[in-house]
């Protein structure tokens, strides 16, 4: 019988997953802030897409055209009922990778990305994938790879691999991959309470594997128990792509390029002494102990001028995505929980609080008195991105255009609420990406969209869905047994989702 999954964790679906990096429009403050030109992003290709979710977000709130593959048919069915659902066009596909590259109907990408998926699969494909990615990826085209990385798996690397040996030597096929997980995992720790050298010579194994056991079973399965799973160094990683003709541009995770939260000064000054840029990378990972990296690769690097560098960084818009009140000015990097400072920090928060898409340059003039420079106002803007309080904006000409697609993609997820909360994510034409939505926001937005006025109101159509189903809500472990308890639960929850949430979905245009 051919196995079709090469190794692959099939029995159990991926989760739902939304992954902002995937969003092209964020390469954009990447590469100016690294001083590089960036392609425009026309047509865009994701191998490996999982359940599909950001995928069709990205392409039902963007004009590029996006094409992707995923070899898991379950999962590619659920991510093409997504693409028909919203009419954006997308061209989603369950083929293996040599399958795929081998489409005559592909055209040449601006972007490829895989998140995730490096890490999990045979020498063989990672060959087909970078053999792709040299023929039909442009000149000038972006990368994004995302992968396990060394050393910050070195430690774990060897319990992964006696978990993924028990769940084969002793879990029952017949009782399912979630079984033979949680098997593994209890063996661990039964190895663990033997007190191994192991342990003593890495200590805070137990912890790592008490934080383990608390993800959801569908995450564990592909995280931890494919065949094929090869955390690289970042030095490996660059030989692999260097075939494609690829050089590294910069990582994709704004945090990992502020020196302040991640470096001492005498790490920073060891950085600075290397010349290599490509052994640079290498030694900081030693430094943060890097466990998991999201870049972007470029083919044919290209230098911006200063002017360019600067008017592209000033026309940058952005909205604030979170409460105003709530957003904590402590941030966690290499070197641990940091505070942000208020007096640089406040102003520029206060300019956004209305959630409405802003330039840089309007920042930086709006925020001139209080004496806050052009260049605290880009690392605060790389800050807040990171820490998933800002999110980019697209041009007016583009929100219009893709406004439609974007709600018919939400109205869809709407209806998948009904039974379930799978997906915790909607489609903004404002930023052109995801952002959380829980299963009962959704099912508010959509008694809104219904006509629905007051939260009361829509609390009592939620526990209509609710109460037709069977289902009850649970508060702090309780299951809330009356239709009266349920209720006035469903309308506390309105009742903030009005004040908080609302008004910012209202300016991403989701609601």
């Amino acid at each position: 019988m051919i196995d079709w999954s090469e190794g692959y964790v099939a029995d159990i679906s991926y989760t739902y997953g939304y992954y902002p990096e995937l969003n092209p429009l964020r390469i954009k403050l990447a590469f100016l802030h690294e001083g590089l030109v960036f392609p425009e992003i026309g047509t865009a290709c994701e191998l490996g897409f999982g359940q599909g979710v950001s995928t069709n977000i990205h392409a039902a709130a963007s004009v590029t055209e996006w094409h992707g593959t995923d070899f898991n048919p379950s999962q590619a069915s659920f991510a093409q009922q997504l693409a028909l659902a919203s009419g954006s066009g997308a061209e989603l596909h369950d083929d293996a990778f040599a399958d795929f590259a081998r489409r005559p109907d592909l055209p040449d990408f601006d972007f490829i990305a895989l998140h995730g998926i490096w890490s999990w699969i045979s020498n063989e494909n990672r060959k087909i994938v970078v053999e792709f990615i040299r023929k039909k990826l442009k000149v000038g085209g972006v990368l994004y790879i995302s992968y396990n990385t060394m050393p910050g798996w070195a430690a774990f690397t060897p319990m992964r691999h006696l978990m993924r040996e028990h769940s084969e030597r002793f879990g029952s096929e017949s009782r399912g991959i979630v079984s033979r997980i949680d098997g593994a995992i209890d063996f661990a720790e039964e190895l663990l309470a033997t007190n191994p050298k192991y342990l003593k010579a890495n200590p805070l194994m137990g912890d790592r594997l008490s934080a383990i056991k608390k993800h959801g079973r569908q995450y564990l399965a592909h995280e931890y128990f494919n065949q094929d799973w090869h955390p690289m160094h970042f030095a490996t990683m660059a030989e692999w792509l260097e075939s494609a003709k690829l050089q590294y541009a910069c990582s994709a995770h704004h945090f990992d390029r502020i020196d302040g939260i991640n470096l001492t000064a005498e790490q920073k000054k060891l950085l600075g002494e290397i010349p290599d840029p490509m052994f640079r990378q290498s030694v900081r990972d030693f430094m943060v102990n890097q466990q998991f990296r999201r870049d972007y690769w470029v083919k044919g690097a290209r230098q911006t001028s200063a002017l360019e560098k600067a008017e592209g960084l000033r026309a940058l818009r952005v909205a604030l995505t979170s409460y105003r009140p709530d957003v904590s000015l402590k941030v966690n990097g290499a070197l641990g929980e940091a505070k942000m400072p208020e007096k640089i920090y406040g102003p520029i928060l206060d300019f956004l609080s209305d959630h409405e898409p802003k330039s840089l340059e309007q920042i930086n003039r709006a925020v001139a008195e209080e004496h806050i420079i052009f260049s605290q106002v880009v690392e605060s803007i790389m800050v807040l991105t990171g820490a998933g309080h800002l999110s980019f904006a697209q041009d007016e000409a583009v929100v219009a255009k893709v406004k439609k697609k974007a709600a018919t993609l939400n109205t869809q997820l709407f209806n998948k609420a009904r039974s379930g909360g799978d997906v915790a994510y909607l489609a903004s034409p404002v930023s052109g990406e995801g952002h959380a939505v829980d299963r009962f926001q959704q099912l508010f937005l959509s008694a809104i969209a219904q006509g629905s006025k007051q939260p009361s109101e829509w609390a009592e159509m939620v526990w209509q869905i609710l109460a037709a189903q069977g289902q009850k809500l649970v508060v702090e472990g309780t299951t809330l047994e009356t239709a009266e308890e349920n209720i006035a639960e469903l309308a506390a929850r309105a009742q903030i989702f009005a004040e908080k949430q609302l008004p910012i979905l209202r300016a991403l245009q989701i609601a």
